[in-house]
Order: structure tokens, then C-alpha cells, then sequence
């Protein structure tokens, strides 16, 4: 097995234990073992059970990371695509804190934890909305003065938004087609654009 191979199996197993019994509850004994890997292996790639626990979330990031280089390659209007940016966003970050069981409680926990391994993935989608807005500012969709900010105050109101959305506090009760008109016409509004028929 490849030197990525074997740690990306030491990572995957302690995503499955760290979704099964928690953090705390999972020992650096516990991976090795579940991996079918020596400890000497294990410790040959995390020096502690802290340093696999961000690769996991590094993981899982680069999981949502890839979800929205998929939708930002799309042929789309760039009006369509930042409103499939934000859904993408958001159910991905449900999917992934879902999945993860028990890792969940711990994700919300070390929050200062998550987010120092989260600056990264934070970057690149700030990145990614900068394109898009200015895609759609030189095709005169967007009326948009400072792209720059407004990548920003995306990128951190969909963050702000994560939490309700996991405990489904948003919309609660509505479908996903029939809050997209909504978002869509809060977007548009906010970029000096209404929605085209």
C-alpha cells in the first residue's frame, strides 16, 4: 500500500471510531488496530490522536471543497450558480456533521479547533465566490461595486448559517425547492440584480 493509501486509511478508520465512540473515547490503540496497521505505522504519520483528528476534518473538508469546485465548473449563469453554491454548502456541511455521529458533539465543542483547520478551506470558497461574482459583474448580471467584500460577507453569512441549518431551525418544514426562490430573491436583491425569468 502507498505511503497516501496507508494514511488515508489510518484516516478514514479514525473518522468511522471517532463517529462511533467519540474523540475521547477512541485511543490511538483503537485505529491501529481497526486499520489492521501497527502503532508503529500510525505514529509514523500522527505524532497524537489531536493531529488524525484534523486530517479528519481536512478530509471532510476537502470533500465539501471538491462538491463546490464541481458546481462552480458547471455551464451556468453565474446567478444560478452562487445560489447552487450556497445549497451545496449547506448540505454538504449537514451531510458531513450528520455522518459523523458521535464526532458531531466534539465538532461543535472545539470549535477554535475546527475552525483553525477549517482557514484553508475557508480561503478557497472565498476564492471561489470572487470568481463567480466576478463572472457575473463583467457579463452585467451582478451590479456588484467591491467583489472583494461581497465574496466576504457571502462566504460568512453562509457560514452563519450552517448551525441552524444542521438542527434544520431554517425553513423548518419547507422543502429545498420551495425556499430556493427566497434565497434566490435575498441574493439578487443584495447584488443589485432581480431574478431573470
Amino acid at each position: 500500500m502507498s505511503i497516501s493509501k496507508t494514511r488515508q486509511k489510518l484516516v478514514d478508520v479514525a473518522r468511522q471510531l471517532f463517529a462511533k465512540n467519540g474523540l475521547e473515547n477512541t485511543t490511538m490503540n483503537d485505529i491501529a488496530l481497526q486499520s489492521g496497521k501497527g502503532r508503529r505505522t500510525l505514529y509514523t504519520y500522527f505524532k497524537s490522536k489531536e493531529e488524525i483528528y484534523y486530517a479528519v476534518i481536512e478530509s471532510e473538508l476537502e470533500r465539501l471543497s471538491d462538491k463546490l469546485d464541481e458546481v462552480a465548473a458547471r455551464k451556468i449563469r453565474p446567478q444560478d450558480k452562487i445560489i447552487e453554491l450556497i445549497y451545496t454548502h449547506l448540505s454538504m456541511i449537514r451531510e458531513t456533521v450528520v455522518r459523523n455521529g458521535n464526532l458531531r458533539a466534539e465538532f461543535f465543542r472545539n470549535i477554535w479547533m475546527v475552525e483553525k483547520v477549517r482557514k484553508h478551506f475557508d480561503d478557497a470558497e472565498i476564492e471561489l465566490f470572487r470568481k463567480v461574482y466576478t463572472e457575473g459583474k463583467e457579463d452585467g448580471e451582478f451590479d456588484i461595486d467591491n467583489v472583494d467584500l461581497v465574496a466576504d460577507i457571502t462566504h460568512y453569512c453562509i457560514k452563519g448559517l450552517e448551525v441552524p441549518y444542521i438542527y434544520g431551525r431554517i425553513a423548518h418544514g419547507m422543502k429545498e425547492e420551495d425556499t430556493k426562490p427566497q434565497v434566490a430573491k435575498v441574493v439578487y436583491g443584495a447584488l443589485g440584480k432581480f431574478q431573470k425569468k
